[in-house]
């Protein structure tokens, strides 16, 4: 088993940013990928970003990429999600995942943590 605990959600005006991080406890050996997801109000739950564990290789959805960076620190077992220039848009509960394969998918994900809500208003 494999335990996720987001944190660093929050309210921040168009163009500011935050720094989401997910630590990890648990089986992480077991673990190829980490991923973070989000989900607004009456929308399915969509890819934002990915990481591999051990290469580091990243991918990102369209409406992120520029403005997102997602990293890892394997010494801490923690995942962070920059985002700069932030949208009212971006606005949504976001997800921290991870995965003994690896995807975009959110079948692919095998344990989830409990959400944070990040909130993008003047």
């Amino acid at each position: 088993q494999v335990q996720l605990v987001e944190s660093g959600g929050g309210l921040v005006q168009p163009g500011g940013s935050l720094r989401l991080s997910c630590a990890a406890s648990g089986s992480i050996f077991s673990i190829n990928a980490m991923g973070w997801f989000r989900q607004a109000p009456g929308k399915e739950r969509e890819f934002v970003a990915v990481i591999m564990r051990i290469i580091g290789s990243t991918a990102y959805a369209d409406s992120v990429k520029g403005r997102f960076t997602i990293s890892r620190d394997n010494a801490k077992n923690t995942v962070y999600l920059q985002m700069n220039s932030l949208k009212p848009e971006d606005t949504a509960v976001y997800y921290c995942a991870a995965t003994k394969r690896g995807g975009v998918g959110v079948p692919n994900y095998d344990y989830w943590g409990q959400g944070t809500q990040v909130t993008v208003s003047s």
